[in-house]
């Protein structure tokens, strides 16, 4: 493995340019399902994707979404990141990228656009890739709907997968995340004049109403079930003859996202002659810290070697594609990214100096692990690592 001196000297010349490549790949909108901004945006990363691993990659384009994979033959370690993010076509012109201080801001500028340069970044300053993987998504705001086949392909032929999703705002590595549920309760009713003959009509809102309230009482401790998106009614004189409810459900286990299934699946109408449909179901099974802590351990040794502050994992409730790929078995580490915070959020930013130490930290913890026998990885002889949970 090369001196990590050689990463720490190589991410700090190489500052300038990270930020210039943010303000560019901020500049450029990537918006969930949008398929010519994200052609556009999958045009620049394939570009600077090929100069720094030194060879092609290619466009999966599946449902017309590109998604884009530079596979090694014999890959060691996988890079995982996703370009899209939350934000509409067109916000980038009232809330455009901005730098103030060291503190920049601009749609996705967190989640996860920092990370996809300090990744190729990284790339760029291993003395060889060739048994270096990388993968860049675009649907994961969305779900992972067409990509997680793709996810799991690359992870299961990788001997580790390392996330490039933002860390916490102080800096700490994740390693833990809750698994997630997503339904769609679709209510059908009879319509009739709101005003005339109500009576005659079934109310498909009010039926809604009572599964809003149902299913908010399926939560327990830590697990969150929360109504989103919800729908009913076409005019204001008329019954609503459908009506439609979003569920987004959290935890940290696979027995209480099983447990919520059934309590979801189980709902039945409380109104006479409704009917209810119920879509979806678990999305993502948790991220156990089992599978990550063996690469935090080699996280925090090579961290000390660069001079940096002590690297630490955390146990975070939001859920990322690093939970399919730890879900398979296979070590998985997150929040190698920017340190930032607000993603989802118009005040969402990232701290461009700290921009180096996280890619010499990503560039050094990947030749560590390339030149790491995969058993020396999992060594469970190896004293806990204590992880804390952040809200």
């Amino acid at each position: 493995m090369a001196n990590v001196d050689v990463f720490r000297r190589g991410a700090r010349a190489r500052a300038a340019v990270m930020t210039a490549r943010l303000r560019r790949l901020v500049t450029c909108e990537s918006p969930p399902g949008a398929g010519p901004e994200l052609a556009a945006c999958a045009d620049l990363l394939q570009a600077w994707g090929d100069a720094a691993l030194g060879r092609r990659g290619r466009r999966v384009v599946l449902d017309g979404l590109p998604h884009l994979l530079w596979a090694a033959p014999d890959q060691r370690v996988l890079l995982l990141g996703h370009y899209d993010t939350v934000w509409p076509s067109g916000t980038i012109r009232d809330w455009p990228f901005t730098i103030t201080g060291t503190t920049a801001t601009g749609p996705g500028v967190c989640d996860m656009k920092a990370g996809i340069v300090q990744m190729l970044t990284a790339l760029e300053l291993l003395p060889d890739t060739s048994r270096v993987g990388l993968l860049l998504t675009c649907d994961e705001e969305s779900g992972s709907g067409t990509s997680r086949p793709l996810i799991e392909e690359q992870a299961r032929r990788s001997g580790a997968v390392l996330v490039g999703e933002p860390s916490t705002e102080g800096g700490d590595l994740k390693v833990a995340r809750k698994g997630g549920s997503v339904y769609r309760i679709t209510v059908r009713g009879r319509a009739a004049h709101a005003g005339v003959e109500p009576h005659r009509g079934v109310n498909a809102g009010v039926e809604l109403a009572h599964h809003i309230l149902a299913v908010q009482a399926f939560a327990a401790g830590e697990t969150s079930v929360t109504p989103t998106v919800l729908s009913a009614g076409t005019m204001t004189n008329v019954v609503p003859e459908s009506a439609v409810l979003s569920v987004d459900v959290r935890a940290w286990t696979r027995e209480e996202l099983h447990r919520v299934d059934r309590l979801v699946r189980a709902l039945t109408p409380r109104l006479p002659d409704a009917r209810l449909t119920v879509g979806g179901g678990i999305n993502r099974y948790p991220l156990l810290a089992s599978v990550s802590t063996p690469l935090l351990r080699i996280a925090q040794s090579v961290g000390a070697e660069l001079g940096l502050p002590t690297v630490r994992g955390v146990a975070a409730p939001g859920a990322s594609d690093a939970n399919f790929t730890g879900a398979l078995g296979v070590p998985t580490l997150d929040g190698l990214g920017g340190v930032g915070g607000l993603p989802h959020a118009r005040g969402e930013y990232v701290d461009v100096a700290r921009m180096p130490e996280r890619t010499a930290l990503l560039a050094a913890l990947t030749a560590r692990l390339l030149a790491t026998a995969p058993d020396e990885v999992a060594d469970e002889r190896r004293p806990p690592v204590e992880v804390r949970t952040v809200s």
